[in-house]
């Protein structure tokens, strides 16, 4: 068999993605974020079978109209199947095929470098396109949000998941400039109300573009589910792997392995007194691993990447209560 064609984009961490999964052949894997396959590659080559879940029909579409790159999709036993479903559903949609349990979940969170590449999805503001930011492309599109929520709710929205200290004035600019309909309309309030000037290190409407992206795809809950999923699923000695690309993502894969090792109790209300002494069901739990300079000098939006990864123990999952990113950080 012919090597496959080279992925049109390099996932980050790549190697050390891997290393961490440590697959070898006949080991089923999750890649939880298939995006442009990177991971999925790699995990398939090493002789994986992988279950990759994407809720951007775009991704599997294309994976599926690539037969040259992705073989194993149509092999008499594939050892590639495509999910076009959330990775919070995982657990689900895996136990209708009977599988309850899997070596490895790989999670790469938030936006692709495919989706920023492409205008009409409306997730970057170097260039306009229709104010979108719909990972699966159905629901309320950001520009819908934005047009008719209350100024109040716009600013809770850049304060909590943009850390936008002037999130009232800026959710102010928003309302007094409406109906909005473009990312280059929202990108001009936002550097408007800031006071930019071009030149400037860094942009400030980024802020608000993660904001409002994480609002529209739920992504902060969606992960907290993805996580709570991933120690269902995994048996003992599976291993998981999580790249995150901002704080807030970072705190919360952070908070959940600390909370599942055993290394700080659970501050939830909604647990019972005695789940801080609990058996750990995570362990090996690494210290946060991010790109050398080679690969930001190559790939300048892995700068702000962190993967952090742990071994699941033999211990019962643990029943949650309030997400880890609603929960007070250690």
């Amino acid at each position: 068999m012919s090597a496959p064609a080279a992925a049109p984009h390099v996932p980050v961490l790549l190697d050390e993605v891997i290393a961490a999964l440590a697959p070898a052949p006949g080991s089923l894997i999750v890649d939880a974020t298939f995006g442009a396959g990177g991971y999925t590659r790699r995990l398939l080559d090493a002789g994986a079978t992988v279950h990759a879940f994407d809720r951007d029909p775009d991704a599997l579409a294309a994976a599926r109209g690539d037969p040259e790159r992705w073989p194993e999709l149509r092999e008499d036993e594939p050892r590639l199947v495509l999910h076009a479903r959330r990775f919070s559903e995982m657990v689900e949609e895996l136990g209708q095929l009977g599988i309850a349990r899997v070596d490895g979940i790989a999670m790469d969170i938030g936006v692709s470098s495919m989706q920023l590449d492409q205008p009409e999805r409306g997730f970057a503001f170097s260039s306009s396109g229709p104010l979108d930011m719909r990972m699966s492309q159905e629901g309320e599109t950001a520009a819908q949000f934005l047009n008719t929520a209350d100024e109040g709710s716009i600013a809770d929205v850049l304060y909590r998941f943009g850390e936008e200290r002037q999130s009232r004035r800026v959710a102010r600019a928003i309302v007094a400039a409406r109906p909005l309909s473009t990312t280059e309309d929202l990108a001009r309030v936002v550097r408007k109300a800031l006071g930019y000037r071009a030149g400037a290190p860094k942009d400030p409407a980024t802020r608000s573009f993660q904001a409002i992206r994480i609002h529209v795809n739920g992504e902060l809950d969606e992960l907290d589910a993805g996580l709570e999923a991933a120690e269902t699923l995994l048996g003992e000695g599976g291993r998981l792997a999580v790249v995150s690309f901002h704080s807030l993502e970072d705190r919360v894969v952070k908070q959940f392995l600390r909370e599942a090792s055993g290394a700080v109790g659970s501050v939830s209300r909604h647990l019972p007194q005695a789940a801080p002494e609990a058996a750990p069901t995570f362990a090996q739990v690494s210290k946060a691993i991010r790109p050398g300079e080679r690969e930001v000098a190559v790939n300048p939006r892995s700068r702000s990447a962190t993967l952090r990864s742990a071994v699941r123990t033999d211990a019962p999952a643990r029943r949650l209560g309030k997400p880890a990113h609603q929960r007070k950080s250690a």
